[in-house]
């Protein structure tokens, strides 16, 4: 399983399942990460932590523990 944490700046990947319960998984169908969805890893802070992402023409931090439970495949 491929998770948002592992692709690499440049890359492109689409969404495949959103794993987590409850107010997390909510919150980050609330940002637009749902099915299907394209997303482009533009930045990983020095430390990993936060990630930068843009999702529907918007750009987007993400924590590595939200990014853990985000499983991607290619586009």
């Amino acid at each position: 399983m491929k998770t948002l944490r592992d692709v690499k700046v440049g890359d492109r990947a689409t969404v495949v399942k959103l794993h987590g319960e409850g107010a997390v998984k909510r919150r980050i169908m609330d940002m637009g990460i749902t099915k299907n969805t394209e997303v482009f890893v533009r930045k990983v802070a020095p430390l990993g932590d936060p990630i930068e992402v843009t999702v529907r023409n918007y750009e987007l931090s993400l924590r590595k523990a939200d990014a853990e439970m985000i499983e991607v495949g290619e586009v």
